[in-house]
């Protein structure tokens, strides 16, 4: 299996997985990996693709689709979403865990300090991320929450009745920490999510 093929220096490569049973077996119709196109679709402003995978929920196959996703596809990003309570079958933090070579519990933290604001239970979110390198790439991944609204929440943050951001978002973060595993340059529609990087680290675009 090769690499994908990138049509711009800056293109970055985003792998979605979807954990679910009953998704994965055809019982209900999986919601997790439109809302995560559709959300891409707007914040990125610079290129992107996707390549999407839904699965069932067993450590095994977590843990082997994103080792596919980053070491054979060349995935700069992988976000998962689904899998991450307290139910028996909700492994998907420990099947990331397994495939990291380093874990960043920054953005688990916030996830859960963002739904806090919107349901008690969100204490019960177990979502990780780590950075799983190799010899000639690396590669950051997010387990991120089910339903697409907390997916949404906890990639834009909170803003008041103003649109001031309150609470950051999760993906404010994402294109700096890319930029520093040796990924593509990858810029954000503020509208939607403004990326935060030092002043010495932002660049313009490269040219096609």
């Amino acid at each position: 299996m090769t690499k994908i093929a990138r049509s711009h220096p800056d293109e970055i490569v985003i792998g979605l997985v979807s954990v679910s049973d009953r998704a994965s077996t055809g019982v209900y119709e999986d919601k997790g990996i439109p809302a995560l196109q559709e959300w891409l679709g707007t914040a990125l402003s610079s290129p992107w693709q996707a390549v999407t995978r839904l699965i069932q929920d067993d450590a095994p196959t977590i843990s082997a689709t994103l080792v596919e996703l980053v070491d054979q596809l060349g995935c700069d990003l992988v976000l998962t979403t689904g899998g991450t309570g307290p139910s028996r079958r909700d492994v998907t933090p420990e099947a990331t865990l397994a495939v990291g070579t380093r874990e960043m519990p920054g953005f688990g933290e916030q996830m859960r300090q963002i739904s806090l604001n919107f349901v008690p239970t969100a204490i019960l979110s177990r979502q990780v991320a780590v950075i799983r390198e190799t010899a000639e790439h690396a590669a950051l991944i997010v387990n991120l929450p089910g339903q697409p609204k907390s997916i949404r929440e906890t990639l834009e943050g909170l803003r008041d009745e103003a649109g001031t951001v309150k609470v950051p978002g999760i993906f404010a973060a994402v294109p700096y920490c890319v930029d520093l595993i040796g990924g593509p340059y990858v810029e954000t529609n503020a509208s939607v999510v403004k990326a935060f990087r030092p002043k010495t680290a932002i660049r313009a675009p490269r040219p096609d």
